[in-house]
């Protein structure tokens, strides 16, 4: 696949045409995010003055490719778009995807797919500006403090639409981004789309109980005696960092794919996966288990970030009453409010 520089419209030299002259950029496709340096990579993936964002991290997508579960064999061929600098230092990028399918995207468009084909084109490939099997809205032109930040931006966007043009792709996507990147890209012609997440904000609670306290009586009643209803006869556990062992990551396995069997049908994750994730961001990692005596029989897993909780996996092996809601919700607001996070993304 190969990449030339977007060409400037007959119409004169556009904003974003300007920036690549004054720069000198050079954009490119990489083999993956783990052909970057890493330290490259984070530096604009996640600099300073932005939150921290684990899912954009090169510790993350790079365990993706390095597990196979983003990888060409499983329609997610990694093909990250580059920015150079006329020094050669990397100011730019976009985690990128040339994807066979739509799975693992949750934004569906199998519809749009369909009646592309029966329109006589081919809908696949096509390209997905994305974190892989990740709904999580956050960032998607990774640029750091650069005094023409917007102009990368702009850049970046025109380069993705030359990408998806050069080599005759059906369409370039770029999904569950920030709402500053969503007005950009409508700007630019991208034609855009809304959903709903539920997300729960920190107003200031000291605690859960102080949580509580801001509800109606009804409803705080009837919170608490769902949550000692979730949890009688067992043990919950928060695990994270240095607590967290391999056989940690075993039990948590088992749950994921009793999810997928039931629900998905074909995970998108594999063990290797975890435990890369386990060696590498194990202080990002919360691993929220319920235990039956010594036996764990559910378990959620979180990311951590600067300023939210993300929630991600969930599973069980035994069925109780409000053990769902209990772990992967009551649990994660009682984790945000202790350390301070702003918000909550249950996933």
């Amino acid at each position: 696949m190969s990449l030339d520089a977007p060409a400037a419209e007959p119409q004169g030299e556009r904003f974003e045409d300007g920036i690549v002259k004054r720069l000198g950029l050079r954009f490119a496709l990489a083999e993956g995010v783990g052909a970057v340096p890493r330290a490259a990579w984070d530096a604009i993936a996640n600099p300073a003055e932005e939150p921290f964002d684990p899912f954009l991290s090169w510790d993350f997508l790079e365990a993706l490719e390095r597990a196979g579960c983003a990888s060409a064999a499983q329609g997610w061929d990694p093909k990250p778009l580059l920015a150079y600098d006329a020094t050669g230092a990397l100011i730019g990028a976009m985690p990128l995807y040339v994807k066979s399918h739509s799975y693992g995207e949750f934004v569906f468009d199998h519809a749009w797919a369909n009646a592309f084909h029966r329109a006589g084109g081919e809908y696949y490939p096509k390209l997905q500006a994305a974190v892989p099997f990740t709904p999580a809205p956050g960032r998607r032109f990774l640029v750091g403090a650069h005094r023409h930040r917007a102009g990368l931006q702009a850049a970046l966007a025109e380069a993705l639409k030359a990408v998806c043009r050069d080599n005759r792709l059906s369409s370039v996507h770029v999904t569950f981004v920030t709402e500053p990147e969503w007005v950009k890209l409508g700007a630019m012609g991208f034609l855009q789309r809304t959903d709903q997440q539920f997300h729960f904000f920190n107003r200031g609670y000291r605690d859960f109980g102080d949580f509580l306290d801001a509800l109606a009586s009804q409803k705080r009643k009837n919170l608490r005696k769902e949550r000692a209803r979730a949890v009688e006869g067992l043990r919950i556990v928060h695990l994270t960092g240095a607590d967290i062992t391999e056989r940690d990551w075993d039990a948590f396995f088992r749950f994921y794919m009793d999810t997928g069997a039931r629900k998905w049908g074909s995970p998108y994750l594999n063990r290797r996966f975890f435990s890369l994730l386990g060696e590498r961001m194990a202080e990002r990692c919360l691993l929220v288990f319920a235990y039956d005596g010594d036996r764990p029989i559910a378990g959620a897993l979180n990311l951590i970030g600067s300023e939210a909780l993300y929630g991600r996996y969930w599973g069980r092996i035994e069925d109780r009453p409000f053990l769902h809601f209990e772990l992967c919700y009551y649990q994660a607001i009682d984790f945000a409010l202790a350390r301070g996070l702003a918000r909550v993304e249950a996933g």
